[in-house]
Protein backbone atom coordinates (compact mmCIF):
# COMPACT_ATOMS: atom_id res chain seq x y z
CA UNK A 1 0.00 0.00 0.00
CA UNK A 2 1.59 3.81 -0.87
CA UNK A 3 1.19 5.91 1.83
CA UNK A 4 0.18 9.28 0.94
CA UNK A 5 3.48 12.11 0.37
CA UNK A 6 3.61 14.15 3.52
CA UNK A 7 3.58 17.70 2.41
CA UNK A 8 6.16 20.23 4.04
CA UNK A 9 5.30 22.51 6.35
CA UNK A 10 5.25 26.35 5.27
CA UNK A 11 8.79 26.23 8.08
CA UNK A 12 10.51 23.24 6.55
CA UNK A 13 9.60 24.50 2.85
CA UNK A 14 10.83 27.93 4.17
CA UNK A 15 13.96 26.42 5.76
CA UNK A 16 14.47 24.59 2.55
CA UNK A 17 14.37 27.21 -0.10
CA UNK A 18 17.01 29.71 2.51
CA UNK A 19 19.58 26.03 2.16
CA UNK A 20 19.16 26.30 -1.18
CA UNK A 21 19.82 29.98 -1.46
CA UNK A 22 22.90 30.01 0.99
CA UNK A 23 24.51 27.04 -1.07
CA UNK A 24 24.58 29.50 -3.74
CA UNK A 25 28.06 30.85 -4.46
CA UNK A 26 29.27 33.59 -2.57
CA UNK A 27 25.79 34.20 -0.74
CA UNK A 28 25.41 35.78 2.53
CA UNK A 29 22.27 36.56 4.62
CA UNK A 30 21.60 38.90 6.80
CA UNK A 31 18.36 38.09 9.16
CA UNK A 32 15.86 40.68 9.99
CA UNK A 33 17.55 43.39 7.11
CA UNK A 34 15.37 46.72 7.22
CA UNK A 35 11.65 45.30 6.70
CA UNK A 36 12.57 41.85 5.25
CA UNK A 37 12.91 39.11 7.75
CA UNK A 38 15.36 36.83 5.47
CA UNK A 39 18.08 39.34 3.03
CA UNK A 40 20.94 37.59 0.69
CA UNK A 41 23.36 39.38 -0.77
CA UNK A 42 26.14 38.49 -3.24
CA UNK A 43 28.90 40.72 -3.96
CA UNK A 44 27.66 42.83 -1.02
CA UNK A 45 24.33 43.65 -3.14
CA UNK A 46 21.08 42.69 -1.81
CA UNK A 47 19.59 40.16 -4.68
CA UNK A 48 16.87 39.00 -2.97
CA UNK A 49 14.59 38.91 0.20
CA UNK A 50 11.90 37.11 1.68
CA UNK A 51 8.94 38.60 3.81
CA UNK A 52 7.00 35.35 4.79
CA UNK A 53 6.71 31.61 4.20
CA UNK A 54 7.83 31.65 0.48
CA UNK A 55 7.25 35.17 -0.40
CA UNK A 56 9.98 36.02 -2.31
CA UNK A 57 11.07 39.45 -3.90
CA UNK A 58 13.69 38.74 -5.72
CA UNK A 59 15.56 41.58 -8.19
CA UNK A 60 16.13 40.99 -12.01
CA UNK A 61 18.57 42.61 -14.56
CA UNK A 62 15.70 44.62 -16.32
CA UNK A 63 15.70 42.82 -19.56
CA UNK A 64 15.19 39.65 -17.77
CA UNK A 65 12.25 41.05 -15.24
CA UNK A 66 10.42 41.99 -18.54
CA UNK A 67 10.79 38.86 -19.98
CA UNK A 68 9.95 36.89 -16.42
CA UNK A 69 6.97 38.55 -16.14
CA UNK A 70 5.75 38.43 -19.63
CA UNK A 71 5.86 34.58 -19.62
CA UNK A 72 4.40 34.52 -16.15
CA UNK A 73 6.88 33.13 -14.08
CA UNK A 74 6.71 35.95 -11.38
CA UNK A 75 4.23 38.69 -10.29
CA UNK A 76 5.25 42.65 -10.67
CA UNK A 77 6.86 43.71 -7.22
CA UNK A 78 4.21 45.55 -5.65
CA UNK A 79 6.42 48.17 -4.07
CA UNK A 80 9.64 48.52 -6.30
CA UNK A 81 9.19 47.20 -9.74
CA UNK A 82 11.52 50.20 -11.26
CA UNK A 83 14.70 48.33 -9.62
CA UNK A 84 13.40 44.92 -11.07
CA UNK A 85 12.04 43.59 -8.36
CA UNK A 86 9.88 41.02 -9.36
CA UNK A 87 7.46 38.87 -6.90
CA UNK A 88 7.48 35.02 -6.80
CA UNK A 89 5.20 33.29 -3.86
CA UNK A 90 6.69 29.40 -3.06
CA UNK A 91 3.63 28.04 -1.42
CA UNK A 92 4.67 24.12 -1.58
CA UNK A 93 7.48 21.69 -2.95
CA UNK A 94 6.78 22.11 -6.56
CA UNK A 95 7.32 25.84 -6.47
CA UNK A 96 10.52 25.34 -5.21
CA UNK A 97 12.29 24.50 -8.79
CA UNK A 98 10.87 27.63 -10.52
CA UNK A 99 12.02 29.92 -7.33
CA UNK A 100 15.37 28.63 -7.83
CA UNK A 101 15.15 29.51 -11.41
CA UNK A 102 14.84 32.97 -10.81
CA UNK A 103 16.83 33.24 -8.01
CA UNK A 104 19.63 31.96 -10.09
CA UNK A 105 19.26 33.77 -12.72
CA UNK A 106 19.20 36.98 -10.08
CA UNK A 107 22.61 35.47 -8.44
CA UNK A 108 24.05 35.59 -11.80
CA UNK A 109 23.51 38.62 -12.46
CA UNK A 110 24.19 40.52 -9.54
CA UNK A 111 27.19 38.05 -8.73
CA UNK A 112 29.23 38.96 -12.27
CA UNK A 113 27.66 42.63 -12.33
CA UNK A 114 28.29 44.72 -9.05
CA UNK A 115 27.21 47.74 -10.90
CA UNK A 116 23.94 46.99 -11.28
Amino acid sequence: MLLPKIMNSPEELHQQLRQRILGLSGVTERPNAGIHEDAFFVGGKMFMHIHSHGHCDIRLAKPDQERVLAEGKARPHRWAPEQGYVTFMARDEKDLAPAMELIQLSHDHFAGDRRS
